[in-house]
């Protein structure tokens, strides 16, 4: 008989590798957004930051909101996950404190793919962001990519239904209007900057068009979704099966 140990005296029940922050925000996570559970292919867990508006951290930037960060991403430290993760790129911004918090894996942004993608294909990185005007070079600094990168960079916010839908929290959502934006939008990324090797997406709202902007331009698509999976396969190794 196999013997099991408790892992956390805090945990109370089992099987979800992956834990994730949600902005305190309200609008419909279709799938293939971080904020849907069925995006994923195991099991995952999330906690809201209390406060957490897409105003405060897209527009306000608020230096404040690092606690309720590191609160948030100890709840589930102690629920069990073993590592954590963000649903918006922006969560860059306090990278560095949370992970300094925790002792396991945290990954709170999408951009922390960029040194990868650049060693991979060695050419300019395109970057679809929901709101270029508050991409700044700190995000790039709190996960670690080195200013000579060379980096192309458009947003999603003039796009009325990404804008109105994820931006403004209408309250519903055209998936495929917006599907429409952001193949638009990456198809002119790549037009004006025909030197770029590969497409990240940084918003957490952006993976369910990743096939669509991949069958457009045809190059190597990231996302959120990548780099969670990719964290997951490291943390919950399998046995290979086959035959000889």
């Amino acid at each position: 008989m196999t013997v099991f140990s408790v892992a956390r005296p805090t945990q109370a029940w089992y099987g979800e590798s992956i834990g994730i922050l949600i902005l305190d925000a309200s609008y419909p996570c279709i799938p293939g957004n971080v904020g849907n559970a069925g995006t994923f292919p195991f099991p995952v867990r999330y906690e809201r930051v209390e406060g957490a508006s897409i105003d405060r951290l897209l527009n306000q930037q608020d230096p404040d909101l690092v606690s309720p960060f590191i609160d948030a991403a100890q709840r589930l430290y102690k629920s069990g996950v073993r590592a954590v993760t963000g649903a918006c790129g922006f969560m860059a911004l306090f990278q560095q404190e949370v992970s300094k918090s925790l002792d396991i894996p945290v990954l709170l942004s999408s951009l922390l793919q960029i040194p990868f993608m650049y060693q991979i294909t060695g050419k300019r990185i395109g970057i679809i962001t929901a709101n270029s005007t508050r991409l700044l070079p700190k995000h790039f600094t709190a996960t670690g990519i080195p200013e000579n990168l060379p980096l192309a960079i458009a947003g999603m916010e003039n796009q009325p239904e990404f804008r109105d839908a994820i931006l403004l929290e209408k309250g519903t959502l055209d998936s495929n209007k917006i599907e429409t934006e952001v193949v638009d939008v990456a198809k002119a990324l790549v037009n004006e900057n025909p030197d770029i090797g590969s497409i990240l997406l940084e918003c957490s709202d952006l993976p369910p068009y990743a096939h669509a902007v991949q069958a457009a331009v045809g190059l190597p698509v990231f996302d959120f979704f990548t780099m969670i999976h990719h964290v997951h396969t490291g943390l919950v190794r399998k046995p290979f099966s086959g035959f000889m």
